[in-house]
């Protein structure tokens, strides 16, 4: 694992953003700066070259689609490489963008592997860790959570945040299922009040929030479970961002 040198003070708190440099990573990015320099706590980016696209590019029928032209052409081991170089580059020049002129200490994490282990090698259960919806799986299309940020919502050991780049958060309610609520999570900026639902079920949760436009939704991972278990896609239909915490222990 490469890490650039942090900047600025250290600090015991952390934010953590994946940066993949699609729309929804940075998204993800901007919002993570917000909250990490709100909070007095360190910005810590993730980006992982993912051995799975490497290794799908040793296939002989494997090809890249251009994202303008739309043509299929032959793709190689190096041509991925460069690609993922790219890719980089452009998180490095992200995160630069997203501290300029802030005093916030922050770090890039440059690794190698699968998104998923990374993340979770990088996570502590006190962390903030943010995500976009979609960006981190190569197979998101239409109303589909990115398989990625599925995993780690349900198996990250600290509170996890995800954003939709199609629907900027703004302060609002916090809407809960179950109590208690976390004071760190009550004392994030897009919540002002906290607001009960007594509903249980996958359908009845999205047709509450259809027309919400602020605030967010806090979950456990278990009261996930039972949700996407009735529907896998729930997550990516409700649009305010969505606050996934551990089961107590």
């Amino acid at each position: 694992m490469i890490v650039d040198a942090p900047r600025r003070r250290r600090t015991d708190l952390r934010v953590l953003a994946l940066l993949d440099a699609s729309r929804q990573s940075l998204a993800a990015l901007r919002a993570a700066t917000e909250f990490a320099s709100q909070r007095r706590a360190e910005l810590v980016a993730l980006y992982v070259e993912d051995q799975d696209l490497l290794r799908s590019a040793d296939f002989p029928f494997a090809r890249e689609v251009g994202g303008h032209s739309g043509l299929a052409r032959p793709l190689s081991p190096a041509e991925m490489q460069v690609t993922l170089a790219g890719q980089l580059q452009r998180a490095r020049r992200a995160l630069e963008a997203a501290v300029a002129g802030r005093d916030l200490a922050h770090s890039l994490q440059v690794s190698r592997g699968r998104v998923v282990n990374a993340a979770l090698a990088l996570a502590d259960r006190g962390d903030l860790l943010v995500l976009g919806k979609a960006g981190l799986s190569a197979h998101y299309s239409g109303a589909r959570l990115g398989s990625n940020c599925r995993a780690l919502i349900l198996q990250a050991p600290c509170t996890v945040l995800v954003l939709d780049a199609h629907h900027p958060p703004r302060k609002g309610p916090l809407r809960v299922l179950s109590e208690p609520v976390p004071e760190e999570v009550q004392a994030l900026p897009l919540c002002d009040r906290v607001e009960h639902l007594q509903l249980h079920d996958a359908l009845s949760l999205e047709r509450k929030l259809a027309g919400a436009r602020s605030g967010a939704l806090l979950l456990r991972q278990g009261e996930l479970r039972q949700l996407t278990a009735d529907d896998p896609d729930l997550l990516a239909r409700i649009p305010v961002p969505v606050i996934v915490v551990p089961d107590p222990r």
